[in-house]
């Protein structure tokens, strides 16, 4: 089965770099592939992205080095198989708040005796002959930690066999606990959470990610010992061009 990138720089210690992709457009997305991040995530939750536009993203993706992750819409078994058997080397799940929620998330993307994941992998199956044999140790399965339910039960969530990271959505995370809703917090509560779930991630073996939008708190979360920072998305880049028109105004 083909390597995963992530997992071979993780074991280099190094840490890795991801884009978020929403927009669904194969060409936009292979550009971005082709720039040199390590990973880059299509998003089938917030992205206005269909499982066509999905299947077609990871392929151009697999055009390049970088490892294709794809965010599911929900803890929903069906979806978390069907983004594996397109080829996703790793899914992220929104929103677990419980350990029960993480082991059916993880559950789905492992096939027996580890979980209930569905043998037909498609598309996936293109990454070797293999795959089935290798895919439970080589897909990596990332859950979303991003409520005050998911904070309050985190240690627990991080003891679910087979997890590989917890990655933290700050802005829903801050909105949950009671405090603004944005990305890059320096609320000092926000804060504290996002450290607690660092260091539970580390104390557990897992990696921890986390969603950034500015290059200067992307550069702070890699400092502060984050295994995967997600720099910015194909909409940032996008509307930096707003930045360009003023030039011209």
């Amino acid at each position: 089965m083909r390597e995963n990138g992530l997992r071979k720089i993780w074991a280099s210690g190094r840490a890795a770099t991801n884009v978020w992709a929403t927009i669904p457009a194969s060409y936009a997305t292979e550009i971005i592939a082709h720039q040199g991040w390590d990973s880059i995530t299509v998003d089938t939750q917030h992205g206005v992205i269909d499982y066509a536009d999905m299947v077609a993203m990871l392929t151009a993706i697999a055009t390049t080095p970088a490892t294709p992750l794809v965010r599911v819409g929900w803890n929903n078994p069906g979806e978390i198989m069907r983004a594996a058997d397109a080829g996703a080397m790793g899914v992220i799940c929104p929103t677990v708040n419980t350990k029960d929620e993480c082991e059916r998330f993880v559950g789905a993307l492992r096939y027996a005796p580890m979980g209930y994941r569905s043998l037909g992998p498609n598309r996936a199956r293109l990454m070797g002959d293999d795959y089935a044999a290798k895919a439970n140790t080589t897909v990596l399965a990332i859950a979303q930690i991003e409520t005050a339910s998911g904070l309050d039960h985190v240690e627990a969530i991080a003891g679910v066999k087979s997890l590989d990271m917890l990655y933290i959505g700050p802005s829903d995370l801050g909105l949950s606990l009671g405090r603004e809703g944005r990305m890059d917090q320096t609320d000092p509560v926000v804060v504290k959470a996002i450290d607690r779930i660092l260091a539970v991630a580390k104390a557990a073996g897992l990696k921890a990610g986390i969603y950034c939008i500015a290059p200067d708190y992307s550069k702070q979360m890699l400092a502060k010992g984050f295994d995967l920072v997600t720099v910015l998305s194909d909409l940032t880049l996008i509307n930096a061009g707003a930045t360009l028109k003023k030039q011209f105004t």
